[in-house]
């Protein structure tokens, strides 16, 4: 008996094979058996475009923006500095 050669499947197979599962109304357990696929390999698939879906693929798109909020932080905290200083300054000079 010789192994089975690993298979390998294009994205749009594998977003064919989950659409079937949550809009076609198939159990993923048929749809695994009518696509020759291992129930757990179509629950991966599954769970793996949910989390790009939801952030995956953002989540260099919330790094990104985690960096920019940092820095305008500190330049907001920078010009409160800046106004308190120069209230106090022109508080100074009204007496």
């Amino acid at each position: 008996m010789q192994p089975r050669k690993r298979r390998q499947f294009s994205r749009e197979f594998k977003e064919e094979a989950v659409r079937l599962t949550t809009e076609g109304g198939q159990s993923m357990a048929q749809v695994a058996r009518d696509l020759d696929l291992r129930p757990n390999l179509l629950r991966r698939w599954k769970k793996e475009l949910a989390g790009e879906s939801r952030g995956g693929a953002s989540a260099i798109d919330e790094a990104e923006e985690l960096r920019q909020l940092r820095k305008e932080n500190a330049r907001l905290r920078m010009e409160r500095e800046i106004l308190k200083k120069a209230v106090a300054i022109f508080s100074e000079f009204q007496r």
